[in-house]
């Protein structure tokens, strides 16, 4: 792999952040635990990795069930500390989401949540705001026919452009806008950047497509090499103009763009300070994780026990030296990259440096 050699600059920070990886994995805090509380979804979207449907075999996890979770981690941790992210499918599919997230927040944990924007309609979003939702991140995927094209749903695109406007004047909310960069709309980011601009959005990010769920075999969600490369000059150049703060999604290691496309340098903290509850009660770390991974389930374990004592894959990632990461002199900085990047073999299905080589 011909990669250009790491300034010298990069490289002593490079260093000093592993020293601070290798301190928090010994350590492994639980900050950030997604609950993935349901599969159903009110879209189609043409890159979900989970497949998600609006009627899903898979019953919603009760709340209660999850609950005794959250009971698990107050007696190890300070609930203050760990930041729960409500998932899915669409949270709003939850006909008691409020009720969920009021009883999060009365046991002392602040919590977010991920959602898509269709059924955000004024009224949830202040019952929410009211049940003590700190966070949002909303997914935009384009301008108007872009977005409705990739999400499926005609009115998709007009529902998010509202919720942008609800989220941009309530000053108890801490938000940010997602957008998975494809081929329909690579051409087009400086269109999406001065819209989120024009409608006061402070925090973007984007992101790139990995191989799994729906966007595996289309061929329109995947850029060409040359449009990878010309995504983090975007959102170098973006970062330099400070309009409004962008930034890559949490993963691949990316050589000499490394500190200048996100406020922090690559390290994948799935099962490091990052855990999930699925929708099944399966215990994991990014919900992107396939079941290979999973390390138990709360309705046979307890998760805390879980989570001191049976994580090791990811935070000792030596097994992840082979193939192609087997000779490479940069596994010291990316450890293999994101687990949700492994298939069930321990093979990568994608690696961000080789592509921007």
């Amino acid at each position: 792999m011909n990669v250009t050699p790491l300034t010298l600059r990069r490289k002593i920070a490079l260093e000093l952040h592993r020293q601070i990886v290798n301190n928090t994995v010994r350590e492994h805090p639980l900050r950030q635990l997604f609950w993935e509380c349901t599969l159903r979804c009110n879209l189609h979207c043409r890159h979900c990795g989970s497949d998600c449907k609006v009627k899903n075999e898979q019953q919603d996890m009760p709340l209660e069930d999850f609950l005794r979770v959250l009971d698990s981690v107050a007696r190890k941790c300070n609930p203050h500390k760990v930041f729960v992210v409500i998932s899915g499918g669409e949270p709003l599919m939850r006909d008691d989401l409020e009720q969920c997230g009021a009883e999060i927040y009365r046991r002392g944990f602040p919590w977010g949540m991920v959602c898509n924007g269709l059924y955000l309609t004024p009224q949830r979003f202040h019952a929410l705001v009211d049940a003590g939702m700190h966070s949002i991140t909303l997914s935009l995927d384009g301008l108007k026919d872009d977005h409705n094209w990739m999400r499926g749903h005609k009115d998709s695109f007009h529902m998010v452009d509202q919720a942008i406007d609800l989220l941009v004047h309530e000053p108890r909310i801490i938000f940010d806008i997602v957008t998975c960069v494809n081929q329909r709309n690579y051409a087009k980011l400086d269109d999406i950047k001065e819209y989120l601009i024009s409608k006061g959005v402070r925090r973007w990010r984007v992101f790139s497509i990995f191989p799994v769920g729906r966007a595996a075999n289309d061929p329109q969600m995947r850029l060409t090499d040359e449009q990878f490369r010309g995504m983090f000059d975007f959102i170098k150049r973006t970062r330099q103009e400070g309009r409004i703060r962008v930034d890559y999604g949490c993963e691949g290691f990316l050589g000499n763009y490394e500190g200048d496309v996100r406020n922090h340098f690559f390290s994948c903290q799935a099962g490091v300070s990052v855990g999930s509850v699925l929708v099944d009660g399966s215990i994991s770390a990014c919900t992107s994780i396939r079941a290979d991974y999973h390390q138990g389930n709360i309705y046979q374990d307890d998760f805390m026990e879980v989570w001191e004592n049976r994580f090791q894959p990811y935070r000792d990632r030596s097994w992840m030296r082979k193939d192609e990461c087997a000779e490479c002199k940069y596994f010291r900085y990316c450890r293999g990259n994101g687990m949700h990047l492994r298939d069930s073999d321990g093979r990568l299905l994608f690696c961000h440096l080789k592509r921007l080589s």
